[in-house]
């Protein structure tokens, strides 16, 4: 059987990677199976999260990425709409992810956005606090090996979904 895309979309909160999820699953030309930080994070439950956020955290994201493994396995392509950072309980988050997909095919999509947009959309959003995009960014991983770069400050989400579909699908 072949293994299913992943195609990792990383990038700081308020960047636009939820965004560009809904237009690639718009689409009628290509299917993806979607998991995402956000979600595995309500796994745990605020308590835990509250007692020791990075502990439970790093252990849901890396579950995450079993996840998205076993679906590929299984021939689904797959979405991460995640943030690589490097967190002492998580490092070497990004060589983590590498080593976790290394039989799979896996693209990573760096999801740009200049930081003082970041910051007005979550003061718009409402449901992020305003340096969240920042701090985020400080704590980023470094030399990643992008597939592609978007640009959400110039590009519509499907404008994103659309590069990224010719740059990695296209046959």
């Amino acid at each position: 059987m072949q293994k299913g895309r992943i195609i990792f979309l990383n990038g700081v909160t308020s960047a636009g990677k939820t965004s560009i999820v809904e237009a690639l699953q718009e689409r009628d030309d290509v299917f993806f199976y979607v998991v995402a930080n956000d979600l595995f994070q309500e796994m745990v439950g605020d308590k835990y999260l509250r007692q020791n956020y990075w502990k439970y955290l790093s252990e849901v994201i890396l579950m995450m990425y079993h996840t998205a493994k076993l679906y590929s396995d299984m021939g689904k392509n797959v979405l991460i709409d995640g943030i690589l950072v490097e967190r002492e309980q998580i490092k070497p988050h990004y060589r983590q992810l590498l080593d976790i997909m290394a039989d799979n095919p896996l693209d990573i999509v760096e999801v740009y956005c200049p930081l003082d947009i970041c910051r007005q959309r979550n003061i718009d959003r409402g449901d992020r606090y305003e340096g969240q995009s920042e701090e985020q960014h400080a704590l980023m991983a470094e030399n990643i090996e992008y597939s592609v770069k978007v640009d959400t400050s110039i590009l519509t989400p499907e404008e994103c979904a659309d590069r990224i579909v010719k740059a990695l699908l296209a046959s």
